[in-house]
């Protein structure tokens, strides 16, 4: 009898171990939601390049990529389990971990905002610089965007309080163009391929340039770190492997970006994200490419410029103890490099 109830034992103890194998494999293998804010923006161009190049793919990756037009939505899903990962601004994980949230970036593209804010060229004359906003309504992506932290913080520092202007939500590419023409804004926040759409037609002009660590630094002081990779931290510690494939399917990604021009990178993208414009994507990918990171890591000193943005106008950062450290990590782009 106890011959037979140790080969049963054995037996169970054999289905239960290749029930475990499954389920571990199902888990590596099953499909990973990424949530990007607004996935024809350059300054997010890693996410769907990713994708195109088949570097997920050579991972033994599932990757979904799904778009939200404003980076403050991407992190609602992420919040609400809905995605795995959000391809958005860095600054998110600061704003989050004031609010009790553990969130951190596991990859960064970009190293400057890319963001540039747009006067209506009908309103240059009185719009000369942020300290002029005073009465006028500024374009967003969304309340609690990126866009909107950048914002605040410009005219802050120009001296302009949160009370002497209108912050108006418009989202991105058409919608903000249209916000121009219809005269809704008289200066908002955009990006590439939106900013050299404006410029050609003559409708908008440069205010304040972040698409270069120069025009970032003499803006906010440093280097503002930006699009990236985050996830929940507890997500990550619960699926490093899934997270070591990503990043390795990024940090590829990130160095094509560099070992190539414009028109090569293009020719990559789908006819969608370039239209029947492709001459002006290509300029306006030409011009973003100093934004991007050669590694994936983050760049140092970042986060520092990142906090203190945020703490000068940011009621739930200003004053509060942020454990930088726990908002990024290096880990597995650093494991890719070696």
């Amino acid at each position: 009898m106890n011959a037979y109830r140790k080969g049963m034992l054995a037996v169970a103890s054999a289905a239960l171990a290749a029930l475990a194998a499954a389920h571990t494999a199902h888990a590596a293998d099953a499909k990973l939601s990424i949530m990007v804010g607004g996935a024809t923006k350059i300054i997010y161009l890693p996410a769907r390049l990713t994708e195109q190049l088949g570097y997920f793919k050579e991972e033994g990756l599932d990757v979904e990529i799904l778009s939200q037009p404003a980076g403050v939505d991407a992190e609602n899903e992420l919040l609400a389990g809905a995605v795995q990962g959000v391809v958005g601004f860095y600054d998110h994980t600061i704003d989050l971990q004031s609010k009790g949230k553990e969130v951190e970036a596991v990859v960064v593209f970009g190293k400057v905002p890319g963001e540039v804010e747009m006067v209506a060229t009908r309103a240059a004359g009185q719009i000369k610089s942020m300290a002029d906003v005073k009465g006028k309504t500024l374009g967003v992506t969304g309340l609690g965007s990126s866009t909107n932290f950048l914002t605040q913080y410009l005219a802050f520092k120009a001296g302009v309080a949160p009370s002497q202007y209108t912050v108006l939500p418009v989202g991105a590419d058409n919608s903000f163009m249209a916000a121009i023409r219809q005269s809704r804004i008289d200066a908002g926040m955009t990006t590439e391929p939106t900013i050299s759409q404006l410029l050609k037609t003559g409708e908008a002009q440069v205010l304040v340039d972040m698409r270069t660590a120069e025009g970032t630094t003499q803006a906010l002081g440093g280097l503002y770190p930006a699009s990236s990779l985050y996830m929940q931290r507890a997500w990550v510690e619960g699926h490093k492997d899934q997270v070591q494939k990503l990043a390795r399917a990024f940090v590829k990604t990130m160095r094509f970006i560099k070992a190539h021009s414009a028109e090569e990178i293009a020719q990559k993208m789908p006819k969608d994200y370039y239209g029947n414009n492709r001459e002006l994507y290509v300029k306006a990918l030409g011009a973003s490419l100093p934004m991007f990171t050669d590694d994936g890591r983050m760049p140092a000193g970042g986060p520092e410029t990142v906090l203190k943005v945020l703490s000068s106008f940011d009621p739930t950062v200003k004053g509060k103890h942020i454990e930088l450290g726990r908002t990024f990590t290096n880990e597995f782009v650093d494991h890719v490099a070696r």
